[in-house]
Formats: C-alpha cells, sequence, structure tokens
C-alpha cells in the first residue's frame, strides 16, 4: 500500500514542531512538543492518529539520526530519513521566495520532502542495538585518537621554538611525543637546560616511571647525548615561561592518551563480540580497533548498503566525475562518511605493510600515475569492495583470490 501521510520534525534543545501532511499536499495537524517523556508520547499519538495502516507506515523526517527523539521514532517500524540540513535549506526556498524561515515551517518543509522526493532520500538503516551500542564506543575512541593527535601537533609545534632536542630525541619513534617516555621526561625537564643537566640515574628513573621495561641504559645514554649536544636556544625567561605551556599541554595529552588507551580496550572487547568481526578482522590491516571503526560506519543493517557501488560512494573511496561541455574531471568525493574514509586510509596503509597483493596494487597505482593519497584511496576502494562481498556471502578474507586478477586499465589521475 502506497504511503498516504508524511511527517516533518524540527527539532531544537528544548522542544520540537511536527507537520503532518497527505498526500496531496494539504496539512493535516501540527503541533509544538516539549522534549521530555511527555512530549514524546504526544508525537507518537499524533503519528497513531494521523498515521497510515501498520504495513505502510507513516515516514519521519528530521535533521539528526541520533538523540532520545530518534530513539523513540525507531521504537516502532516507521523509516526515519535523517535529511542534510544543507539540503533541508534548498527545499525551503522551493515553497517561498520570500525568505522567511521559522521551525513550524520548517517541519512542515522537511514532510513536503519526504511527500516529493522519498525516493532521493535513504531512510536510517535498521541496525542491531548492538552494533549501534559498538558505533557510540568506536566514534568516542575515534575522537579521542583525533584529540591525542592534535595534542600532539601543538606540543611538536612549540618544541620546535624553544625545545629541538625534545624533537630530535623522540620523533623518530614509533608513535613519537605520545609516548609514555617521551611525555614522562618532558614532564620532569620542561626546558633544554634542565634537560641538559640530567644524569644518567635521573633519566632511567624517568624511563622506569613511564613503565619501560627494557633497554633503559642504552636508551637513557641515547637521551643525554641528544639532551646535551650544542643547539641554539631562547633567553632563559623565554623558555621558563613557554616551560608552564609545555606543562599544561603535557598533562593534556597524558589524559588524552590515557582516554584513547581504555576506550580502545573496551571497544576490541564489544567489536569481537559481533559476528561480522572475524569477517572484518580477516582482511589484512584490519584488527580489533580499525575493525571496529569501519562496523561502525557501515552497520549491519544489509538493506541501506544497496550494492557495493553505493558503499564506496558512502565511504568517499569511489571517483566522482565533473563533467561540463569540452571539460572533463574525475577526482575524489568532497561529500562523503569522514569517518570511514579516515579509517580507510589506515587500514590502506596497513594492509600495504602485511598484504603482498595490497603493496603490489599500491606500486602499480603509483607506476600509473597516481599520487600517495590517490594510490591509497583506491586500494580501500578495492578493498571495502571486496569486504561488501564478504559480508554478503559470510566468507572470509582470500588473499590469492582478492588480488589475482588482472589489472584493468586505469581510469583518470586523481589527486
Amino acid at each position: 500500500m502506497d504511503v498516504t501521510v508524511f511527517c516533518g520534525i524540527d527539532w531544537a534543545e528544548d522542544h520540537q514542531d511536527v507537520a503532518l501532511v497527505d498526500e496531496a499536499g494539504i496539512l493535516l495537524a501540527k503541533r509544538r512538543i516539549s522534549d521530555d517523556a511527555d512530549g514524546y508520547r504526544l508525537l507518537l499519538d499524533l503519528l497513531n492518529e494521523y498515521g497510515a495502516p501498520p504495513e505502510a507506515p507513516t515516514p519521519v523526517a528530521i535533521e539528526t539520526s541520533r538523540g532520545l527523539l530518534v530513539a523513540v521514532l525507531r521504537t516502532g517500524l516507521r523509516p526515519i530519513y535523517a535529511i542534510n540540513p544543507l539540503a533541508a535549506a534548498c527545499y525551503r526556498d522551493r515553497h517561498g521566495v520570500s525568505r522567511k524561515k521559522s521551525e513550524p515551517g520548517d517541519a512542515l518543509v522537511l514532510a513536503h520532502i519526504l511527500r516529493t522526493d522519498m525516493h532521493a532520500h535513504r531512510p536510517l538503516p535498521a541496525d542491531s542495538d548492538q552494533v549501534r551500542a559498538i558505533a557510540v564506543l568506536a566514534r568516542a575512541q575515534q575522537d579521542a585518537v583525533w584529540n591525542r593527535q592534535q595534542l600532539v601537533n601543538q606540543v611538536r609545534s612549540l618544541l620546535r621554538e624553544y625545545y629541538p632536542a625534545a624533537l630530535d630525541a623522540f620523533l623518530g619513534k614509533q608513535h613519537g611525543l605520545a609516548r609514555p617516555e617521551a611525555r614522562a621526561v618532558l614532564a620532569t625537564v620542561p626546558t633544554p637546560a634542565r634537560a641538559a643537566r640530567l644524569s644518567l640515574t635521573q633519566l632511567k628513573s624517568a624511563l622506569k616511571c613511564a613503565g619501560r621495561q627494557r633497554g633503559i641504559d642504552a636508551e637513557a645514554e641515547r637521551l643525554r647525548e641528544s639532551f646535551r649536544r650544542d643547539r641554539a636556544r631562547q633567553p632563559a625567561a623565554i623558555e621558563k615561561a613557554v616551560s608552564n605551556q609545555l606543562a599544561v599541554l603535557i598533562s593534556q595529552l597524558d589524559a588524552a592518551c590515557v582516554a584513547a588507551d581504555e576506550l580502545a580496550e573496551v571497544v576490541e572487547t564489544h567489536f569481537r563480540q559481533h559476528p561480522d568481526a572475524e569477517i572484518l578482522v580477516s582482511f589484512p590491516g584490519l584488527g580489533g580497533q580499525l575493525g571496529a571503526w569501519v562496523l561502525a560506519e557501515i552497520g549491519d543493517g544489509r538493506v541501506r548498503l544497496a550494492d557495493a557501488r553505493f558503499l564506496k560512494a558512502y565511504s568517499g573511496s569511489m571517483p566522482v566525475t565533473r563533467a561540463s561541455g569540452k571539460k572533463r574531471y574525475v577526482g575524489r568525493r568532497y561529500i562523503k562518511n569522514n569517518r570511514l574514509i579516515d579509517a580507510g586510509f589506515l587500514w590502506a596503509l596497513s594492509a600495504m605493510r602485511v598484504s603482498p597483493g595490497a603493496n603490489a596494487h599500491y606500486k602499480r597505482r603509483r607506476e600509473r600515475g597516481d599520487w600517495h593519497a590517490g594510490a591509497q584511496r583506491h586500494l580501500f576502494n578495492r578493498m571495502i569492495g571486496q569486504l561488501y562481498h564478504c559480508l554478503q556471502t559470510r566468507q572470509l578474507f582470500d588473499e590469492q583470490h582478492a588480488f589475482t586478477s588482472s589489472p584493468s586499465v586505469a581510469p583518470a589521475k586523481t589527486a
């Protein structure tokens, strides 16, 4: 049965405006409800009063995909459409040229979007509660990793101005300034003058306090040599002032590192319990943490993933063509899932290190003229297509089968 009633909700922090229209565009009802249990109950009663039969439930358009209101709406079978606010703003001019704007009017516009163009929008996926919980944790952990890297960049920029010895001492190591011993030493000696006076005993004590258990003597010798090397210096007053700023950044970096590590453990624990985890970690370069990031964004509601091309476009790995007249350009997508493409670049980088086929594919793309980022994106594009196939057929990744096909003709060069 065709849908005959459409609902639009313009949400705010303390209230929501609701509008319902029929298939002819006639306004059936409009309400302003409070953002609490009573308001949600009134909304559900309104949908039941004007709603369609159970076999054709009333679709709802709203400009967000999360929150208590969305959770309440998802309790039934009604499809929920998360409309991009930029897209909704474009539709607003379609219903009036006066440029006026109001919350009840925006709710009505959202209802009309579904009435006229519902086929052009996709409903929220029917993901399980398990994968939605993984998404909450994985995104929090991804945010913690980004926050940690932002603080590392701030510390690095500050050290370059007055403390280059610390950069030489730690940047060449894995994880660089985020290493526990790097943070411990910088907290102990925030100025190059104090670092130059450190004894081997003090350096060994700092390394032990940071949790290092092996190679302490050799590492202490290396650090003392680096700190005592002759370098340009800021005036003593400047060094002391900047060291106070460094101490604050190091304390923030300590908290960010702890948060990222603790969330990583929780994320991996939840991820390993999901039925799709075995398939995801069978791919080269995907472990518990990175696999959780990917699963959080693609979900387990397979109805949304109509085909592999949609998943590639959603992730931003598939090139997009811009053609007008005699001009034709093939390049990267700007509208994409930023979290998934970030995980995809890390996945491609890790896969190149452990998979001969992935490494050969990357090198082949570089030989054909792709830049580093373009070759990485092309590798991610291929592997996420393989992931789609494996999830649909419930089979594990097979290196020999994945990279035995002959190389196809390369598309236009991508940036």
